[in-house]
């Protein structure tokens, strides 16, 4: 007779054992606790927390994750940036870049009346305001300049690098030239029937945005005209479409992938590249600062007196709709970059993100006069002579 009993047993499904059942369920609670941790704590669990602890690891922070001050060799009148994560320091006579332990990477002697800055996150050029000197830096270093132009009036870098530059030239009113990565002409528009304020190419490389300003039945009036990038000719190229900006003073603009952002005293203007207007209005509020190098969004302080403690801070999303948040400190420097935005005021420094949610404080702020903030969330602070970093 065959013996069944082995086959039976052979056959028979084995039990998991009971320290692969605890493992199990194990991995499943840390799954689920994942899951929660992800949720609750989002703000913080980000790639922004890599990036800050890599970029700044070797900065030595005290518990409230402000490094020691160092000396900068400018003044609370002169122009400040953040470069790739580096101090960057403008005044007439001089550019320097610091690390966050104040390492001096850049000491450019220079001669310029009006120094202005204008970065793209890892490149910056500076530029002399109706002079004639530019400069742009990059990887710590100046990798290019020219001090030959002439009445600059604006330059502006996209996300590509590509330069775009602003100046006065005999026999027009203005004339706007655009560079390549390599920093040779690519396409150059003069004009002699407005005046050219402001001039910028979208970080795709593709529309060229030129504000103009004029008079229109003898009321002044803003313009903003939108071409087609052309590298075969240059001259006197033809828009593709002219919109109106009305009779406010456009204080600055800033040209994304598919939109042009104008700011105003009086509102903020968002112009798509098939000339669609979308227009937030302060409603008689007096704007008191602004920024808008948000990643998708401007943020502006507005207040009903121009004196006074009291304000609102708006936040406007590039679909035109706005958030707002109330103010009841006297704001001494604000600033925007990547999801963040920092207000600083004579008490402390707080670090919201673009939804207006806290993200964090700094209450000791050493006497700090302004705030720089980079698309991390880390900020400089920076006083009359010294400055320094805190890293959320």
């Amino acid at each position: 007779m065959e013996d069944t009993t082995n086959n039976q047993s052979n056959t028979q499904p084995k039990k998991p054992k009971f320290l692969v059942r605890v493992l199990l369920f194990l991995l499943a609670v840390l799954v689920v606790l994942g899951a929660v941790a992800v949720v609750v704590f989002r703000d913080r669990l980000s790639l922004d927390n890599f990036k800050r602890w890599l970029h700044y690891r070797s900065l030595v922070l005290n518990d409230s994750g402000q490094a020691d001050s160092f000396p900068h060799d400018g003044s609370l009148d002169d122009t400040f940036a953040v470069l790739d994560g580096d101090l960057l320091v403008c005044s007439s006579t001089s550019i320097s870049l610091y690390s966050g332990s104040g390492t001096q990477y850049v000491d450019l002697s220079v001669d310029m009346d009006n120094p202005v800055v204008d970065t793209n996150g890892s490149l910056a050029v500076i530029y002399d305001a109706g002079g004639s000197s530019l400069y742009v830096l990059g990887q710590r270093e100046v990798i290019w300049s020219a001090t030959d132009l002439t009445s600059l009036l604006s330059a502006h870098l996209n996300q590509n690098g590509q330069l775009t530059v602003v100046s006065q030239t005999s026999g027009y009113k203005g004339s706007v030239t655009v560079y390549s990565t390599d920093y040779e002409p690519m396409m150059s528009v003069n004009l002699s029937s407005a005046y050219v304020m402001d001039a910028a190419l979208s970080d795709d490389g593709q529309t060229l945005s030129i504000l103009n300003v004029g008079q229109t039945d003898g009321v002044f009036n803003s313009t903003l005209s939108l071409y087609t990038l052309n590298t075969t000719d240059s001259g006197n190229f033809e828009p593709n479409l002219t919109s109106d900006l009305g009779s406010s003073v456009v204080l600055e603009t800033r040209h994304t992938v598919s939109q042009v952002w104008s700011i105003s005293d009086q509102n903020l203007t968002l112009t798509d590249h098939e000339g669609n207007n979308a227009v937030i209005d302060w409603n008689d509020m007096h704007l008191k600062r602004y920024s808008l190098a948000g990643d998708g969004f401007a943020v502006a302080l507005l207040a009903k007196y121009r004196a006074g403690s009291q304000g609102e801070l708006w936040v406007v999303s590039s679909d035109g709709s706005h958030k707002s948040l109330e103010i009841d400190q006297q704001v001494l420097s604000l600033s925007a970059a990547g999801r963040y935005i920092a207000v600083l005021t004579g008490k402390q420094l707080n670090i919201y993100t673009k939804d207006l949610e806290l993200y964090a404080t700094l209450d000791s702020t050493q006497g700090a006069r302004q705030v720089l903030l980079m698309e991390d969330g880390s900020a400089v602070l920076i006083s009359a002579d010294s400055a320094s970093f805190y890293v959320p």
